[in-house]
């Protein structure tokens, strides 16, 4: 039996870079797989050399409830044990964005997965550790596949976004892992294999851009309540 674990990623600032060296940091406009099973993996308390292989077949999807905008920080730091300066670098975040993210499969991992992440040995950060959720992130886990339950997830959006849009309405992006005979939008190289930091290891993803969730425009002019309690679990 299957099941899917949801996820709600908000905060200020959240960065979600998959290919990014060196001196510039970029982000990408939707979390990556390796970006929440990292943070799975450390909600229940794995070391970063411990093996990978039960998450990495896991079913993902991603639906983008409020987009932010990109903004950049240049970057400076010191090695605090000698005072060193450290090299330059140009680091980029998403600000003000929202997203519902579902992880699904079996179901005893899936339990397993969601009370690591009520009660994580690490604390939860959105991409990099500078990113620290303004809400809870555990939403509830239900018994439909994943796709479906990240399409019905009640929106998440925060309340001043939910007015700038109640006139026209808004589309949630939605995108999810590949499946077969499914014709890629992307191949991304997100899926770790290793997240020892001697020898870093990903391998390719196919993803795939799904039918956009509509958000109808407001009859009333009042936006819907901001939070909403956890969906039934499994």
């Amino acid at each position: 039996m299957s099941s899917t674990l949801l996820l709600r990623l908000a905060g200020p600032l959240q960065s979600w870079g998959d290919s990014s060296r060196f001196a510039v940091r970029h982000t990408r406009r939707e979390p990556t797989k390796s970006g929440i099973l990292g943070m799975l993996a450390a909600a229940q308390g794995r070391r970063r050399t411990d093996p990978l292989e039960d998450l990495i077949h896991l079913d993902f999807a991603v639906r983008t409830d409020q987009p932010g905008s990109v903004v950049r920080d240049f970057h400076t730091a010191i090695r605090w044990e000698s005072g060193e300066s450290m090299p330059l670098s140009h680091r980029y975040y998403l600000e003000d964005a929202v997203f519902v993210a579902g992880i699904g499969g079996d179901s005893g991992l899936i339990g397993d997965l969601a009370k690591a992440v009520r009660n994580p040995r690490w604390a939860p950060y959105l991409g990099r550790r500078s990113c620290p959720p303004s809400r809870p992130i555990y939403m509830g886990v239900v018994t439909e596949d994943v796709r479906e339950a990240v399409r019905s997830a009640p929106w998440q959006a925060a309340n001043w976004y939910r007015e700038s849009t109640a006139k026209e309405g808004a589309w949630l992006l939605m995108r999810a892992d590949a499946r077969p005979q499914e014709t890629a939008s992307e191949t991304m190289r997100d899926v770790p294999l290793s997240f020892d930091p001697r020898r870093r290891e990903h391998q390719w993803r196919d993803v795939v851009d799904l039918k956009p969730v509509r958000i109808p425009p407001a009859t009333d002019g009042t936006p819907e309540p901001e939070f909403f309690d956890p969906v039934v679990e499994a």
